[in-house]
């Protein structure tokens, strides 16, 4: 029997709680599990073992776009059954020093973020919401569009900042500007947003100009780490997704350059995806989404924040609001699949199919989460004591 073959029908037992089949590339197939198979997986050609022993999710995430591995049946319910057992997966980290290199320079990052966000907005516009809002959104019901979803975070968030008319605001990593733009018309709030993403300025600035806020908002192509010496004070710091780009060993950089630029008693909101225990990341999503990004855990930021005087207020979990997220955007992208493939070559729409659903799966299995913690710069005694505020 071939090896690579004898081999999966060995890794196979490692779901020992659900059933499924597996066709391989001469028509055998292996049955697991004893109930009724949830769904096939066929592997129309041999995954080396040496690749499934370096990295499990690489491996099997490469065969899915280049259309070795395919699935019968529906791939969130594969993706959601398969990815239970993530922590039994194989990963070899001295074999993949090119995926997990520990480069943070301001120049490495801006590269990694344009990889990833400078696609093209007119991709992004295919399937995200009207406000371009590309993380988490909070669905205060089930009816909640995903517009409604996006506008309700955005609120969310702005009512933990706590704002008042004339409060200054900085937005780290600020995406496509649609929190600022809110906070300026809300609260008329002084507002600043901070990208590395050549394509999110463009538009932010093309918006701030429709909406006639030039008064009240501006965005500028800039560094995180630039805040500590750009003589810049704010009432309130927010960022949204962005942490999760700065690498491990800036954590504590990127408080510190928050602490710089926040007035004391000020209120800073963090809104990331966040891990339960510390891990370098994922192979596959770190070779072909997101370059150089780490996930925080709960605990390292908490920790962190301390030696800045931080002091944590509220921390909210809103994982299983990003599961009906990233489902949302997987629907609205396979709405948009043929435009999509006017753009990009099918091995693209494959992985970026693969993305979206198996991160809806790992939100779904608890393998990663998203927190939003508020913290005050030193003791603020003005902060409502209670919660009620938030949903009124």
């Amino acid at each position: 029997m071939n090896v690579d073959k004898l081999f999966i029908k060995t890794f196979s037992k490692i779901f020992d709680e659900d059933s499924f089949t597996i066709k391989f590339w001469d028509g055998d197939e292996i049955k697991i599990g004893k109930d009724e198979p949830l769904f096939k997986i066929i592997l129309n050609k041999p995954i080396p073992k040496k690749d499934l022993i370096t990295s499990t999710t690489l491996a099997f995430g490469e065969a899915y776009m280049d259309g070795n591995l395919e699935v019968e049946g529906d791939l969130l319910l594969m993706l959601n059954t398969v990815l239970k057992y993530k922590d039994k997966f194989y990963i070899n980290f001295k074999e993949l020093t090119n995926i997990f290199s520990n480069l943070t320079s301001a120049k490495k990052q801006k590269e990694e973020v344009t990889y990833h966000y400078d696609i093209g907005n007119d991709f992004y516009r295919l399937w995200l919401d009207d406000t371009m809002s590309y993380s988490c959104g909070y669905f205060r019901s089930e009816r909640d569009s995903l517009y409604d979803a996006q506008m309700n975070k955005i609120h969310h968030l702005l009512k933990k900042l706590d704002l008042k008319e004339g409060l200054s605001l900085l937005d780290i990593g600020c995406g496509w500007g649609e929190l600022l733009i809110q906070a300026a018309k809300m609260y008329k709030v002084k507002g600043l947003g901070i990208t590395l993403s050549s394509e999110q300025y463009k538009k932010f600035n093309d918006r701030i100009q429709e909406e006639n806020l030039q008064n009240y908002l501006e965005v500028k192509l800039m560094d995180y780490r630039e805040l500590e010496k750009s003589g810049l004070l704010f009432d309130r710091v927010v960022s949204v997704g962005m942490i999760e780009h700065v690498g491990r060993n800036n954590y504590e950089l990127f408080m510190k350059n928050v602490s710089k630029v926040l007035k004391k008693e000020g209120i800073f909101v963090l809104h990331y995806i966040s891990g339960l225990i510390e891990s370098q990341g994922d192979a596959w999503i770190k070779k072909y989404i997101f370059p150089g990004g780490v996930i925080p855990t709960l605990r390292e930021i908490i920790s962190l924040s301390a030696d800045y005087k931080f002091y944590t207020l509220d921390v909210e979990s809103l994982r299983l609001h990003y599961v009906k997220t990233l489902l949302m955007w997987a629907e609205n992208f396979e709405k948009n699949i043929d435009k999509v493939r006017e753009m990009f070559d099918e091995r693209f729409v494959r992985m970026w199919t693969l993305y979206l659903y198996s991160c809806a799966a790992c939100f779904y299995n608890g393998i990663i989460d998203l927190h939003q913690i508020v913290f005050t710069k030193g003791v603020n005694n003005s902060y409502p004591l209670t919660r009620d505020y938030l949903y009124k």
